[in-house]
């Protein structure tokens, strides 16, 4: 039986992710508040900004500016969007 928790983002009992996503207070904090369909879309839109935007993951500014993006996204919080993304039509 998957874990449930009350989703941070969607503000709902969803199903939770199976295990922290990341070490440490924040891996735990989102492991115990935000339901894995957040984290899919957070993953997908993370995806966008890095290639949109350019971030270098190298660069300690844009990893910081990602993570800030994050946060607000978990949260249900304005965050940035990709600009001139165009979703594929089906």
């Amino acid at each position: 039986m998957s874990r449930t928790v009350n989703c941070r983002k969607f503000k709902q009992e969803l199903e939770g992710l199976d295990f922290p996503p990341m070490p440490g207070a924040k891996g735990q904090d989102i492991f115990e508040n935000v339901s894995k369909k957040a984290w899919q879309e957070w993953l997908s839109h993370q995806t966008m900004l890095i290639n949109e935007k350019h971030l270098n993951m190298m660069d300690l500014t844009d990893r910081t500016y990602l993570n800030q993006q994050m946060d607000k996204f978990l949260s249900g919080e304005e965050y940035d969007q990709a600009e001139g993304y165009v979703a594929p039509e089906k």
